[in-house]
């Protein structure tokens, strides 16, 4: 009993959603062994997956959006009930183990691709290339310049 009055009190600290997402959808490890399911979780067992329909056996979108998961979730987070959440690809345990599997992937960054960009972007690095090599070429240039004068060049650019 007075750890069901801690949870409680604890209960009461948390923002309204969070009370209300607990009071719909109390997690397992808080509630007792014979307790009824609430009519929520009747109708619904997790709130955040798609969930498909035993009559009609149409798919139904989850019952929080992920903007609101993750709302849920940074919110649980700062007060310390994000393991009472369900699981969800916004939960932290989750997304730290995604990073670890797929590392900080950049779209078009695979083997053979190249990230999109503006065509002048895309023709920096070679053209800034060009431009270095044309500068350490800079003092032959010149020397030939000076030896040969205007009149006599040939190698005008293009």
């Amino acid at each position: 009993m007075a750890s069901a009055t801690k949870y409680i009190q604890l209960a009461k600290t948390l923002p309204e959603p969070l009370q209300r997402f607990f009071a719909r959808w109390p997690p397992a490890s808080i509630q007792t062994a014979g307790a009824a399911p609430t009519p929520y979780q009747e109708q619904r067992p997790d709130p955040f997956r798609v969930y498909k329909h035993p009559i009609t056996g149409k798919w139904q979108d989850p019952m929080y959006s992920y903007r609101r998961q993750a709302q849920l979730v940074q919110m649980a987070r700062e007060h310390g009930v994000e393991e009472l959440l369900p699981e969800t690809t916004k939960g932290t345990e989750y997304r730290l183990a995604h990073r670890v599997e797929h590392g900080l992937r950049v779209k078009g960054t695979g083997v053979g691709q190249k990230v999109k960009g503006h065509i002048h972007e895309r023709h920096m690095i070679a053209k800034m290339e060009k431009r270095r090599k044309a500068m350490l070429e800079m003092p032959k240039l010149i020397k030939a310049w000076k030896r040969v004068g205007k009149r006599n060049w040939t190698k005008w650019p293009k």
